[in-house]
């Protein structure tokens, strides 16, 4: 297969940063946080700009959906060996309210736009944990999917995927066009080296929003209420076997 790929990378709080719920319980606290590319989008642009290295693929196209910021995580998939990226602006409430199906279905779309043989993406997000994104851009394609993916490999027109589920390891290969979602264990990613980074700042990214491409980002569902988990209780030390059977018939848990 030689063609186009599409990459898609989120631009979320850094996996450094303590996490502080708003006085209001309406969300997270991100003004003022640093923010980077998701660390399974990273993954999966190192696993396209790879295949790319090998001749494998021509092009590798980011693509982000958020504000004015997410240029920069473009900016870093560029840096990484993307060859050109796409931001879809979306901004305000229609961002805090932005979705899996909404992503999806931008995708989707870029993909017809794009003339896209393969769309590949983090397995999830470490901000919202969905898991839905690649399966959703696979269901509204129509095209066979390879999700939680630990090795990929291109065969003609056929892709290899050894997929990370819960017994071990399952091995299957699905026809291109396909979607696929990359685990953590695929690959390492690399550093963006300075003069790759410069050379990034020379590279496009063609900016549009939802309804240029069709989409709309009205989302279905309202998020009520957010709080910090309860803070863990303090443990205690016992002498015998004795004391601890006392303890657990005092707190109720035999």
């Amino acid at each position: 297969m030689s063609g186009r790929v599409l990459v898609g990378v989120k631009r979320v709080i850094d996996y450094a940063v303590k996490i502080r719920v708003k006085p209001d319980n309406s969300g997270v606290v991100t003004d003022g946080v640093k923010h980077s590319m998701n660390p399974f989008c990273e993954i999966a642009v190192e696993e396209a700009v790879k295949l790319k290295e090998k001749k494998l693929i021509k092009e590798v196209v980011a693509v982000s959906c958020g504000p004015q910021q997410a240029q920069e995580t473009i900016r870093t998939a560029l840096a990484m060996g993307a060859d050109r990226g796409i931001h879809v602006e979306v901004t305000g409430k229609d961002y805090e309210a932005l979705g899996p199906l909404q992503v999806s279905k931008i995708l989707a779309a870029l993909v017809k736009k794009e003339d896209a043989q393969l769309v590949i993406l983090g397995k999830q997000a470490i901000d919202d944990d969905c898991n839905q994104t690649g399966q959703m851009t696979a269901a509204l394609l129509d095209w066979p999917q390879g999700t939680f993916a630990s090795e990929v490999s291109l065969e003609g027109d056929k892709v290899k995927v050894i997929r990370e589920i819960d017994g071990g390891l399952e091995t299957i290969k699905i026809n291109t066009p396909a979607v696929l979602t990359a685990d953590l264990r695929l690959n390492t990613p690399r550093y963006a080296t300075l003069p790759n980074i410069m050379k990034a700042k020379k590279k496009k990214i063609a900016n549009m929003k939802p309804a240029d491409l069709g989409v709309d980002v009205t989302s279905r569902l309202e998020v009520l209420r957010v709080d910090e988990p309860p803070q863990r209780q303090a443990g205690v030390k016992v002498e015998t076997v004795e004391d601890l059977v006392a303890k657990l018939k005092e707190a109720g848990r035999i």
